[in-house]
């Protein structure tokens, strides 16, 4: 989508061993051996049970056990279920709060499906209350971003985005490579597990003169072709913004480290580069190749990042009623589905009105409530940028290239 904008500036320009009494009255202990014999039985990182996937509530039927306990030298064994799963090398033991099984093997895998989706902080605070209250002294990496995603303040897309830039650095620096497995995002997939190991790695290996290294190791990897470098620079430059972001002091006075400063203490910025867009086609040509050669669907996101200069999340989830017929404008504000990228992102779009006509045949036709029609439906609770319309964003980005717009550019709306 950055050659689509490049249109429009062309245009426009653990398990404690509970084994003390928990009352003298009663003389109770709870027996651990138990409890760690079935942890390892049901790790999550284990091969599913009876083959069904953890997914398939059947899986957490066969998982779900009863914690084992003795009193006064005889085992006893709870009537209500519980479950112990671990995720990104952490594991914990969630009790259930039913005596029913089938219940409990259906909250077991919520308790799964959050945790691959909103990880600790958000599951346990949810799930666990009570222990996601006790702020422990951060010591791996893993246990930092724990605290930061559940102490920060703002929209969570974008504190998982300097969760990402962080981890991206610590697995260059501690060499923790998850090759293309890393992109296996199915539950218990390569990504869990490159993840779990680069959550491992004590914060107090991650130092200022290790981050320094990297960053001159990434630039001169760019070797001496000056596009190369000036990407390198950006690119750089955009890493060490956003994972320096989780260390700023109104996120820290929240969290417990047992480090002294930070891992970019002394460690500065490459010089900015300069963003300017300088024209390298002829849009008039690229307009006209376009109106023959696209369907509907990329032609409607063409025009869109073209003539409206529009984001594309903004074309992604754009409905019709943003439209405002009479005045000629298209109203960028929150929906159920968007959330405008920021507050000055939001407002009325002004547009020709030969393209007003153009979107409202478009209307005519359409068969949701969605301008740009896929069969994907929204995730709005992704942590990360996902696209209904994703297909359709590469198949055109492809397009542009072949037809000369390459440049990468800023959005300046």
């Amino acid at each position: 989508m950055v050659a689509v904008r490049a249109l429009y500036e062309a245009k426009s320009t653990e398990n404690r061993p509970f084994c003390k009494p928990r009352s003298g009255q009663f003389g109770t202990c709870r027996n651990t051996k138990s409890v760690q014999e079935v942890s390892k039985h049901f790790d999550s990182s284990a091969e599913p049970q009876g083959h069904y996937g953890k997914t398939d509530i059947r899986y957490w039927q066969t998982a779900v056990f009863r914690q084992s306990y003795t009193r006064h030298g005889l085992a006893h064994q709870a009537s209500e279920w519980a479950i112990k799963i671990q995720h990104v090398g952490r594991r914990e033991t969630f009790p259930l709060g039913t005596a029913n099984k089938a219940a409990a093997a259906a909250k077991a895998k919520n308790i799964y499906l959050s945790l691959f989706a909103s990880g600790w902080a958000a599951t346990l605070a949810k799930f666990k209350p009570k222990a996601s209250a006790q702020c422990r002294t951060a010591t791996t990496v893993g246990e930092f971003l724990e605290q930061a995603i559940s102490s920060a303040g703002g929209r969570s897309k974008t504190i998982q985005g300097y969760c990402r830039a962080f981890r991206t650095i610590v697995a260059s620096i501690c060499k923790i490579d998850g090759g293309s497995a890393k992109f296996d995002y199915r539950p218990g997939g390569g990504r869990e597990k490159w993840i779990a190991k680069i959550h491992a790695v004590p914060l107090s290996d991650v130092t200022p003169d290790k981050v320094q290294k990297w960053k001159v190791a990434f630039l001169q990897r760019a070797g001496t072709d000056p596009l190369k470098g000036r990407a390198a620079r950006i690119s750089v430059n955009s890493l060490m913004r956003q994972a320096k972001s989780l260390f700023t002091s109104d996120k820290l006075k929240f969290i417990r480290l047992n480090i002294q400063g930070t891992p970019f203490d002394g460690v500065r910025f490459e010089p900015r580069q300069s963003m300017r867009y300088r024209n390298s086609f002829d849009v008039e040509e690229v307009i006209a190749a376009a109106q023959g050669e696209l369907p509907r669907e990329q032609l409607k996101i063409f025009l869109l990042a073209v003539m409206a200069g529009l984001r594309r999340n903004e074309i992604d989830k754009l409905e019709w009623p943003s439209f405002r017929w009479a005045q000629n404008v298209i109203r960028i504000e929150a929906t159920q589905y968007l959330q405008p990228k920021s507050e000055t992102s939001a407002g009325d779009v002004e547009v020709d009105p030969e393209l007003m006509e153009v979107f409202r045949r478009y209307k005519a036709r359409a068969k949701g409530s969605f301008v740009i029609e896929s069969s994907v439906a929204p995730r709005m609770h992704a942590t990360y940028s996902h696209y209904r319309c994703e297909r359709d964003f590469t198949a055109l980005t492809a397009w542009l290239h072949a037809h000369g717009v390459t440049a990468v550019v800023r959005c300046t709306r």
